[in-house]
């Protein structure tokens, strides 16, 4: 909702001064179909050029974490941090195979279906069962477990990161696409020289409304989506940091309140769930 209304208040800026100092909308009117042409077509064909399909892909679908934010909330981090209270306190009590049961088939298990949010999440679901799996073939050491953890959780943020750097890549390029829309422009003037005044100022006009539209939309509309992708990203990573966060200190050999709490401060600050509504949860956590 920001975004639109943050776009929407931009635009209104924009084009509100321009009417309201007296300017003229018909040759803004007349000419952005074809500069939008020239400018968007060409940044189109570059995005295409740059990337593979299935980043194009992955890029197009990041447009819904533009618009709907991250997409946990602080539900889901209860939610997280309670299943894995209920993993590490099993392990400490009745040892890491107890939790074969739970990991090898993780939809067929009671603890995983009493959070079924977790269980769609096949990325935490799959992280939750591999490490957990590796535990109970004594890969125990928790300095080892947190570093192949980290890497796996850099590796997967740079992957989800690649649809911001593109938008932003694209960004970059708008304004010298603006540029080169303006020169066309400037080229077809200067091809009908000994036109009118008017004629050839309307003419000039429509040329550089080609370098207004590339800095508008660098700076203006492609530049900030990209930055709100990459926050939106940065943000959802940190329901990964939780998982990572409980099983190392849980290897450490604290006790689960201990481990799940560690998780607790890594959740973002506006998503956290006090200490005081993890302790309910968790007190009232009953799986078969």
């Amino acid at each position: 909702m920001n975004t639109i209304g943050g776009l929407v208040f931009v635009l209104a800026c924009v084009f509100g001064s321009y009417l309201t100092s007296g300017g003229s909308v018909a040759p803004l009117i007349e000419a952005v179909p074809f500069e939008m042409w020239t400018i968007g077509g060409a940044a189109i064909g570059t995005f295409i050029m740059s990337n593979s399909m299935h980043d194009i892909k992955h890029t197009l679908s990041g447009f819904g974490k533009i618009m709907k934010g991250a997409a946990y909330r602080k539900a889901d981090y209860v939610e997280l941090l309670s299943l894995l209270y209920f993993f590490v306190r099993l392990a400490s009590t009745k040892g890491s195979m107890a939790l074969e049961p739970h990991i090898e088939k993780p939809e067929e298990s009671t603890a995983f279906q009493k959070f079924p949010k977790v269980l769609a999440n096949h990325h935490a679901s799959a992280m939750i069962c591999d490490y957990l799996r590796m535990v109970g073939m004594n890969a125990d050491d928790p300095n080892q477990i947190e570093d192949v953890l980290g890497r796996e959780l850099k590796k997967t943020l740079n992957e989800e990161l690649h649809g911001s750097h593109a938008l932003q890549s694209m960004a970059d390029g708008l304004p010298a696409l603006g540029i080169v829309a303006a020169v066309l422009g400037v080229i077809k003037t200067m091809s009908h020289i000994n036109e009118p005044p008017a004629v050839l100022g309307a003419m000039i006009g429509g040329a550089l409304t080609g370098t207004f539209l590339g800095v508008l939309l660098a700076y203006g509309m492609v530049g900030p989506f990209a930055s709100r992708m990459k926050a939106v990203v940065e943000e959802e990573s940190k329901y990964f940091e939780v998982v990572r966060a409980v099983l190392v200190a849980h290897l450490h050999g604290n006790a689960p309140q201990v481990s799940v709490e560690t998780g607790r401060k890594m959740a973002p600050n506006q998503h956290m769930p006090s200490f005081q509504e993890l302790e309910e949860a968790v007190q009232n956590l009953q799986i078969a």
